[in-house]
């Protein structure tokens, strides 16, 4: 019939246009990269996720996995394959390449310091202060995490012998909400303004801030990754900067996203949009990762050996130009 000659005649078009449309892209980009990217489902990557259809355009596929488990988790994604770049604590890369994970670090994602809240259930009374907190149980989302190497950062600014905090491994963010709730531990550390809405709901209550002295994101890549796919980590990072960029620039509105989309009250996403500088240019700081080592081994998270920063880090090749 003619409408099925019609139909057959669209479907043509459309396969022909988009047959061209991978023909053109392939020829400027190169075939489609598939990326698997881990991060925390917090605020801080909502970049990452602004840059995945842009990037798609660009033949680089993004296949993005909430990482609730945090730092630890992310560095054993890294180790096992199961991903190929991660947006972790500096701290924590920082420690696991130093004890021999097969990846690079290729840039630093946020310029500046995170806000570590210092977490106590809201029914025990007793805990006031972080000089409270003193021999008390901190839980930890795992070993290496920076829930952990923060504790010991606490320490060292409390005068407090890092040997003698207690640790419970409990898991992420719900996990610790569990461990509070059967008395398991006395208190957790985790992103300020992430756990804002435990605060609201007076289930946990905030006795105190820790900052980290260092920048707090940074992206790390499976040394296998870069062999391979160097140039598509490039656009990665190119996209997400841009797109960084515009969420900064846009003010209010990227606020009043982070209220919608975490539960934080305005004026505290306001106050965390303020305080928070997007990076995620290629390259690092050695001077500042060697500060992260050295504070690192100051605080028995590190041995006592030389850490060499410099080959954390990936140099990537000058870009292709084609005339």
């Amino acid at each position: 019939s003619t409408m099925s000659a019609l139909n057959a005649s669209l479907f043509g078009v459309g396969l022909v246009a988009y047959l061209w449309k991978r023909f053109v892209r392939t020829a400027i980009y190169g075939p489609q990269v598939i990326l698997r990217v881990g991060g925390v489902p917090e605020h801080f990557n909502i970049p990452f996720h602004d840059a995945i259809p842009a990037l798609a355009a660009r033949g680089v596929n993004v296949k993005w996995s909430d990482q609730p488990g945090g730092t630890g988790a992310m560095t054993k994604g890294l180790r096992e394959g199961s991903l190929d770049v991660v947006i972790a604590l500096t701290e924590g890369l920082v420690t696991d390449l130093a004890r021999g994970n097969p990846s690079k670090l290729v840039a630093q994602y946020v310029q500046s310091p995170l806000r570590w809240g210092v977490h106590v259930a809201a029914k025990a009374t007793s805990l006031q202060s972080i000089a409270d907190l003193r021999g008390r149980r901190f839980g930890i989302s795992r070993l290496g995490s920076g829930s952990h190497l923060m504790a010991f950062v606490l320490a060292r600014a409390q005068g407090w012998d890092p040997k003698s905090l207690e640790f419970v491994v409990v898991g992420g963010l719900d996990k610790a909400r569990e461990a509070f709730a059967k008395g398991e531990i006395d208190a957790f550390m985790w992103e300020q303004f992430t756990t804002k809405p435990l605060v609201y709901s007076g289930e946990w209550r905030c006795v105190g801030v820790c900052t980290t002295p260092w920048p707090c994101f940074a992206v790390a890549v499976r040394e296998e990754t870069l062999e391979k796919h160097a140039e598509a980590v490039r656009q990665l990072m190119a996209v997400v900067r841009e797109k960084a960029l515009a969420f900064k620039a846009e003010g209010a509105a990227s606020v009043r996203r982070v209220t919608a989309q975490y539960g934080i009250k305005a004026d505290d996403a306001a106050q965390w949009f303020e305080a928070t500088q997007w990076s995620a240019a290629l390259g690092m700081d050695c001077a500042m990762l060697d500060n992260v080592a050295s504070i690192l081994r100051d605080v028995g998270v590190l041995d006592d050996k030389a850490v060499d920063t410099r080959s954390m880090t990936f140099a990537f090749p000058s870009p292709i130009r084609t005339t």
